[in-house]
């Protein structure tokens, strides 16, 4: 199976119940929504890319002039806009070719997912496109990570099969990535990183 057919099975609404989540992965998802929050200012126009379910922008949107979420699977969209409100909106789209135009006061793709997305400089491209240099910003997975995340998927059915440098597999087809800050340079270029949790970083460029 590929990442994108794990996902259609609801892999990420399990993922997001906090009984199958490590301590080190519910500690780094609260300090990425403390993170945002702080960098979240109100009026902003922010852009989702990889939104998932929306839990993001639903938890921050009241302080939103606009929020738009982006993402291929088409179930995630759907349980997005069932608790959508106010400013806040979700598209179903490939983030390779984010069917938008206009410039977002922010570009985010956080929780890894650009670590579990094939064409990673296309997605790049697309969020140098829609917001200015310096507002766009990803969260993702250091090797630290991997301890908790083999635990993680372990807990969710997917046990890892492979170990590299760069990414682990699990038996159920999943690939999700982690990066050096060397690796992170090579595939972002000019950028500011900043550890996030001590099993992640935050980059901003």
């Amino acid at each position: 199976m590929s990442n994108d057919e794990v996902y259609a099975t609801g892999l990420l609404n399990q993922a997001l119940d906090p009984a199958t989540q490590p301590a080190e992965i519910q500690e780094f998802l609260r300090t990425e929504i403390g993170m945002l929050r702080e960098l979240i200012q109100p009026g902003m126009r922010v852009l989702d890319v990889g939104c998932g379910t929306g839990r993001h922008l639903l938890l921050l949107g009241e302080r939103l002039r606009l929020g738009v979420g982006v993402d291929y699977e088409r179930s995630y969209v759907a349980q997005a806009q069932r608790r959508r409100g106010g400013a806040v909106h979700f598209v179903t789209g490939d983030a390779t070719a984010i069917p938008l135009a206009g410039d977002f006061d922010l570009a985010m793709c956080v929780t890894n997912t650009w670590g579990t997305m094939s064409d990673k400089v296309a997605v790049l491209d697309e969020m140098r496109r829609l917001a200015p240099a310096g507002t766009r910003l990803l969260s993702v997975y250091s090797p630290a990570s991997v301890p908790a995340r083999r635990e993680w998927y372990r807990r969710l059915g997917h046990p890892v099969s492979q170990e590299t440098a760069e990414y682990l597999d699990t038996e159920g087809g999943f690939r999700s990535e982690h990066f050096s800050e060397t690796r992170l340079r090579a595939l972002v270029g000019n950028c500011t990183i900043r550890p996030l949790s001590g099993i992640g970083y935050v980059v901003t460029f």
